[in-house]
């Protein structure tokens, strides 16, 4: 099924259970909008859902993992193997993301989607239950190519990236998950996503490229410099999403594409993570703006771009934490503070429930 055929199943959420929604949070024992954006939060999960009680009962972060060429030109402050290291400590479960989800009573799933590694799934920690996240081998690409020197990939590799995303959203509805979390592993893959960033808001590159890993003022300007290269000689279009993803992009973040347009086809809401995931939420925006209404913006980066790219897409972020790590992580922590207002819309009294006297009219 194409990219075109999915997206032409998305529609806008359903603002009629809007007031619906709106009135029992009006109803509760409250001040009206006393408890703020918890309150969005759980109408928003009543228009996404088309349902008055949604269920949030079963809960999966999948973290989309990829190699870059760019890396090659010393943009990270680690080095390239630091990848394929992070992905056997996701199935350890050692990492932030395996942490924060089993907090959030969230399941991880990781991802090789464009890995420059071949990993043995018959051997531990692959076969190992209940260590950490769970492998999923998707394998486009064996890393990007350096965009310094021509394209990160082929628009069919591409398109192939966004349709691994969108069979993972239908695989994992119809294994019954409720809510979805976006994040990545990649290292140098703040590169790409800067490139992204200011090809689609239109902003100048220094205006959206930060330290990534933490590198320093040299590195800085190198990367701004190496990302200007790459969008000079590739020349991405800026009305064509797809075109922008293959010339500048990453596996993981097509990925990430295709995850919130297979989730949103289905009235699923994906809570988005930093820097890199909210690149390929742009690219999702851009192929369909109503991806917009099935999202959550989990958290403010650090990375002086992702306020740029969340503002272009129109999302309000649930936390500003000065978080920077990626993996999913912020989007673990949003699930929690996403649930919770949820949980207050559906499990606290009314007036009328409570014997609690109402505001006098006036």
């Amino acid at each position: 099924m194409s990219i075109k055929h999915i997206i032409s199943h998305i529609k806008p959420d359903k603002q009629e259970l809007y007031e619906a929604a709106q009135s029992r949070l009006d109803s509760l024992t409250k001040p009206p909008g006393s408890l703020g954006r918890l309150e969005e939060f759980a109408r928003k999960l009543v228009t996404i859902t088309g349902e008055t009680m949604p269920e949030l009962d079963k809960k999966v972060i999948f973290t989309f993992a990829g190699d870059h060429g760019i890396a090659d030109e010393g943009v990270s402050a680690f080095p390239k193997e630091v990848t394929r290291q992070m992905v056997f400590n996701f199935l350890r479960g050692g990492a932030g993301i395996n942490v924060l989800a089993r907090h959030a009573n969230a399941d991880v799933v990781v991802i090789d989607i464009g890995v420059d590694f071949d990993f043995n799934p018959s051997s531990p920690p692959f076969n190992k239950a209940g260590m950490g996240g769970l492998f999923v081998s998707r394998k486009v690409i064996r890393g990007t190519k350096n965009m310094r020197h021509g394209p990160a990939m082929t628009q069919e590799e591409a398109i192939r990236c966004i349709e691994v995303g969108i069979n993972l959203a239908e695989d994992y509805i119809l294994k019954g998950y409720k809510i979805f979390g976006a994040g990545e592993m990649g290292i140098a893959n703040t590169t790409p996503s800067s490139a992204i960033a200011a090809v689609l808001t239109g902003k100048s590159v220094s205006e959206v490229t930060g330290r990534g890993t933490g590198i320093g003022d040299k590195a800085l300007r190198k990367k701004i410099k190496v990302i200007e290269d790459a969008i000079s000689i590739n020349k991405p279009d800026p009305s064509d999403p797809i075109d922008v993803l293959s010339k500048v992009g990453g596996a993981e973040i097509g990925g990430i594409a295709g995850l919130i347009i297979g989730a949103a086809s289905h009235s699923v809401p994906v809570v988005i993570d930093g820097f890199i995931s909210t690149a390929g939420a742009l690219i999702a925006y851009c192929l369909e703006p109503n991806t917009k209404d099935y999202m959550f913006a989990a958290h403010n980066s650090v990375e002086i771009g992702h306020k740029a790219m969340l503002d272009k897409i129109g999302l309000k972020p649930v936390l500003d934490l000065n978080l920077r790590l990626g993996e999913g992580t912020g989007a673990a922590l949003a699930m929690l503070i996403i649930e919770a207002g949820l949980k207050i819309y559906k499990e606290m009294a009314t007036f009328g429930e409570a014997g609690v006297s109402e505001k006098a009219q006036k």
